[in-house]
């Protein structure tokens, strides 16, 4: 039976009248690379942010490997679990180094250990080895993103947290991030949380995808099985927009198959 490592037991939160997750529940494997897909207001991203400790729920109970949440330092938990967001927030006075090893150097790695890091992140993130002494500003989008997720690995995290890690991108960056990071969780053995509003990039980066709408899940299932169908319309209907993308694509090619 696989192990749990992130619970949520009937979690919510409230911003004054506005209820942005009614009592959620679920249980995160593993291993396992799960997508929260919806749109703006859903309440993904407040979910994600009630398990990385960043917002405190109003009710119910997080456990993150075994010890409720309540029970753990928030700063301690966040140097345990990696976490990447479209802004990147890379310190601009600092160089590609410095900023992914600030984990590591929190947590007393020493400036060898934290030297070697460095140069298997670049390798691993697929960044030369060069952009280590440059700041932030020299890099493009893409490589800055590249960063973020090599800062999000630095102290060997199991558990990562990616609140729309590529949105910002164009689409053949966006296209190579994403399936860099997927080989990165297999790799790795990561367990993944990805927030995204995307639904090609759910579809074909996650082994399961639960479906926000107004603070509640409506689907939590495989790709698959939520492309064969659902009964809630709203499922449906967000499952069938891929399916008319490529519709239309395969028209402008004039290919019938």
């Amino acid at each position: 039976m696989a192990e749990t490592i992130v619970e949520l037991k009937d979690v919510a939160k409230r911003y004054g009248a506005l209820t942005a997750v009614k009592p959620l529940s679920l249980q995160l494997e593993r291993g396992s690379f799960v997508a929260l897909l919806g749109g703006s207001g859903s309440g993904k991203t407040t979910a994600l942010k009630m398990i990385n400790g960043l917002i405190a729920p109003d009710a119910g109970e997080v456990v993150i490997e075994g010890r409720p949440l309540a029970d753990q330092s928030g700063p301690q938990l966040r140097r345990r679990i990696g976490y990447v967001f479209q802004e990147v927030g890379l310190f601009p006075h600092m160089t590609v180094a410095e900023n992914i090893a600030v984990v590591p150097r929190l947590d007393g790695w020493t400036r060898a250990e934290r030297e070697a890091r460095v140069e298997e992140l670049l390798a691993l993130t697929a960044l030369p080895a060069d952009v280590g002494p440059r700041l932030p500003a020299a890099l493009s989008g893409g490589q800055r993103q590249r960063v973020g997720v090599a800062r999000a690995l630095a102290a060997r995290p199991s558990l990562m947290l990616m609140d729309e890690p590529f949105g910002a991108l164009d689409p053949v960056t966006r296209d190579a991030l994403g399936r860099d990071y997927r080989r990165l969780h297999e790799e790795l053995r990561l367990t993944t949380l990805m927030v995204t509003h995307d639904v090609w990039e759910a579809l074909l980066l996650a082994d399961r995808i639960l479906v926000m709408s107004e603070g509640k899940v409506l689907a939590d299932a495989a790709p698959s099985t939520l492309l064969a169908g659902h009964a809630d319309p709203r499922v449906r209907a967000l499952m069938e927009t891929p399916r008319r993308q490529a519709e239309r694509v395969r028209a402008l090619t004039g290919d019938g198959g």
